[in-house]
C-alpha cells in the first residue's frame, strides 16, 4: 500500500508541473532568448563582423598591392637584366674593337721598325761597302809603291825605270 501511495503521489505532482509544462512562462522565454539575441547582435556580432570584414578587405587589398609591386619588381629585374646583357655586349664589342686597333697599330709600329731596321741595314752595308773599296784603293796604292820599291832593290835601279 506504501508502494500505491508514493505512486499516486507521484501522479499528481506529474499532473501539475511536469517537465514540459506549457504555460505562460514558455512564450516568455522566447521573448527573452529573442530579445537577448537582438542586443547581442547589435552590440557584439555585428560590430564584430565589421571588424572581420575590414579585416579581410584591407589583407585582400594589401596582397593585391603586393602582387602589382612583385609584377612591377619582375619586369623591372627583366629590363635591367636585358639592359646589362646589351652592356655588356657593348663592352665586349668596344674591347675587341680596341684590341683590333691595337694590333693594327702594333703591326703598323712593327713594320715601320722593320723598314727603319732594313733602311739601317742597307746604310750600314753601303758605307761598309765604299770603306772597303777605299781601303782596297789604298791598299793597291801601297802594294804598287812597295811592288816598285821592292822590285828597285831587287833589280836595282835600271830596270825599274826602262819599264
Amino acid at each position: 500500500m506504501t508502494h500505491w501511495i508514493t505512486l499516486l503521489a507521484v501522479e499528481e505532482v506529474a499532473k501539475e508541473g511536469g517537465l514540459f509544462d506549457l504555460d505562460a512562462t514558455l512564450p516568455l522565454m522566447a521573448i527573452q532568448f529573442l530579445v537577448l539575441a537582438l542586443v547581442l547582435n547589435a552590440t557584439l556580432y555585428k560590430p564584430l563582423g565589421n571588424a572581420i570584414d575590414e579585416r579581410n578587405d584591407y589583407i585582400r587589398n594589401n596582397q593585391l598591392e603586393a602582387q602589382e609591386r612583385l609584377s612591377k619588381t619582375q619586369k623591372l629585374a627583366e629590363q635591367y637584366e636585358q639592359e646589362l646583357a646589351d652592356a655588356r655586349r657593348q663592352a665586349q664589342k668596344i674591347i675587341a674593337d680596341a684590341q683590333a686597333e691595337a694590333q693594327k697599330i702594333a703591326a703598323e709600329k712593327m713594320a715601320a721598325a722593320q723598314r727603319e731596321a732594313q733602311a739601317e741595314k742597307e746604310k750600314a752595308s753601303n758605307e761598309i761597302e765604299q770603306q772597303k773599296q777605299s781601303a782596297l784603293a789604298s791598299l793597291e796604292q801601297q802594294v804598287d809603291s812597295l811592288s816598285g820599291q821592292i822590285l828597285e832593290k831587287l833589280l836595282g835601279a835600271d830596270l825599274v825605270t826602262r819599264r
